[in-house]
């Protein structure tokens, strides 16, 4: 399992990021100013490629990481853009995982390494999503709390209604976690 940090050409990954926010104008909001990175793995066997990727502590290895240099768009399993929303708060602004490789650790294993990256430059990390039975106990799960709600925001800046899981998403809940001493052993 590879972290890759992708400089150009980020539209290309579009296809997975309309999976976690499904109107191409909102994504034009933040993919240009955002930092995207992408997680490849050749193995389907995310925790055992997870737990090969740390070193005892639970550190990430630095290794890990690469900028892009070629397409990497064949076994790439997660991607992620994160902003900085200034005050010490990293924004993860989508977070994806490709369809067969869902609930296989992808996503656990991708926010770790957000943390693992961020740890020392961000005091919080913040996920804004819709209140929906699939994404907030997945963030809980990770280690976020509940922040604060911002009303109407899926009716306000979308045209048109967005569901998941057969509910239409109106407001949007903020959840933070704080990073800075991040705790690696998890």
């Amino acid at each position: 399992m590879k972290f890759y940090l992708i400089e150009e050409d980020k539209r290309k990954y579009l296809p997975l990021l309309l999976l976690a926010d499904e109107q191409e104008s909102m994504i034009d909001r933040y993919l240009d100013r955002g930092t995207l990175y992408v997680l490849e793995d050749e193995d389907e066997k995310a925790s055992d490629a997870a737990r090969d990727e740390e070193d005892r502590t639970g550190n990430v290895k630095a290794a890990g990481v690469a900028r892009d240099e070629e397409d990497r768009t064949e076994n790439v399993k997660a991607v992620c853009v994160v902003t900085d929303e200034g005050e010490g708060v990293l924004e993860i602004k989508n977070l994806a995982v490709e369809p067969k490789s869902q609930r296989k650790g992808y996503g656990r294993a991708m926010l770790h390494f957000i943390k693992e990256m961020y740890r020392d430059s961000f005091p919080i990390l913040q996920v804004g999503t819709g209140d929906s039975p699939l994404t907030i106990p997945f963030y809980e799960k990770c280690g976020f709390r509940r922040s604060h709600v911002i009303k109407n925001f899926f009716i306000d800046n979308y045209d048109h209604p967005i569901y998941e899981d057969g509910k239409q998403l109106v407001d949007m809940i903020i959840l933070r976690q704080k990073i800075q001493n991040y705790d690696t052993v998890h």
